[in-house]
């Protein structure tokens, strides 16, 4: 279908300001545009408690956000990686998605603030993001959360991410997860897919944008092999938590989403792929400008509150 209209509409505006492409910047540039951003934004929908803290990780201290809903609780624990390409972004640049997260499905997000690249390459990352998950599990009583319905979930970077934590709690004999969000997935860096050759330029994430990533992010060629870089590439992935992932239509990756759906699904994993149609990368992150991007956050509330109900009933 054709781009969702609003969508279009945030499309013109940033070509209209001629920025040259994210590879023409050190990262540290790009993170130092995005904070000045961030420093002057609204504030997100209220949460009855929102929380700054460092837990320890295994090169030091991780900052993490911990939001908890109005209610008694113990409540669902969602532990969500963002996104960036593991270069750029912060807590701050997804506060509002966990904010509606944290609110739409009645569940404590705790946010992780991981190492970021080129300083802290592969496999920094999901190292500092299956210590988070883990301590979650360890400490959700502190924080009024239940560990037995404990859930991990990303966007892009954060997507993967989320993959690569669900395959280590499995193979680590834990902790326990009962689900996995992953929006716009990157799920495999040798991927040669028709999504990568039709959205490759024109729709906020471009080729030239994911290979400027990659080659931030990895310390070599051999690494985009590795599973924990390529979860799609994993030779199993049977007796993961089950599965929500969100693609779009208009997106780069959407291709490699689906297909570690399929995957998922050919293992024996209860998963449902769900593409948004006309709209883009990054699009979660637009329920403020996106009507459809707005939907897009209620239904994955929805889903997540359900999956946290029937882990719940299982027990």
């Amino acid at each position: 279908m054709p781009l969702d209209p609003q969508t279009q509409a945030y499309l013109d505006q940033m070509a209209s300001l001629n920025m040259p492409p994210l590879s023409a910047f050190a990262p540290d540039v790009i993170r130092e545009g995005i904070a000045a951003q961030y420093a002057n934004a609204p504030a997100g929908e209220p949460v009855a408690n929102v929380e700054n803290r460092t837990i320890p990780g295994p090169a030091g201290e991780i900052p993490v956000r911990i939001y908890t809903p109005e209610g008694s609780g113990p409540f669902p624990l969602l532990v969500f990686f963002h996104g960036g390409g593991w270069v750029i972004c912060t807590l701050d640049t997804h506060d509002g998605q966990c904010r509606s997260l944290a609110n739409g499905a009645g569940c404590i997000v705790v946010s992780v603030d991981y190492r970021l690249a080129p300083e802290h390459k592969f496999p920094a990352a999901p190292e500092d993001c299956y210590a988070a998950t883990l301590w979650v599990a360890e400490h959700a009583t502190e924080l009024n959360g239940d560990a037995s319905r404990l859930a991990i979930g990303g966007d892009s970077a954060g997507g993967n991410l989320t993959a690569v934590v669900a395959q280590m709690a499995r193979d680590h004999n834990g902790p326990h997860l009962v689900f996995q969000l992953m929006i716009y997935p990157a799920t495999d860096f040798t991927a040669q897919t028709p999504s990568k050759t039709a959205n490759a330029e024109g729709y906020f994430l471009t080729l030239d944008d994911m290979n400027w990533f990659e080659n931030h992010y990895l310390r070599n060629k051999a690494d985009r092999l590795n599973p924990l870089a390529s979860p799609l590439l994993a030779k199993n992935l049977s007796n993961l938590p089950p599965a929500l992932i969100l693609t779009a239509e208009y997106d780069p990756l959407r291709d490699e989403g689906e297909l570690y759906g399929q995957r998922l699904q050919e293992a024996g994993v209860p998963v449902v792929v769900r593409r948004y149609d006309g709209l883009i990368h990054g699009f979660f992150g637009m329920a403020l400008i996106v009507d459809e991007a707005r939907r897009s956050v209620a239904e994955t509330s929805l889903t997540l509150r359900e999956a946290f109900a029937a882990s719940d009933f299982n027990q």
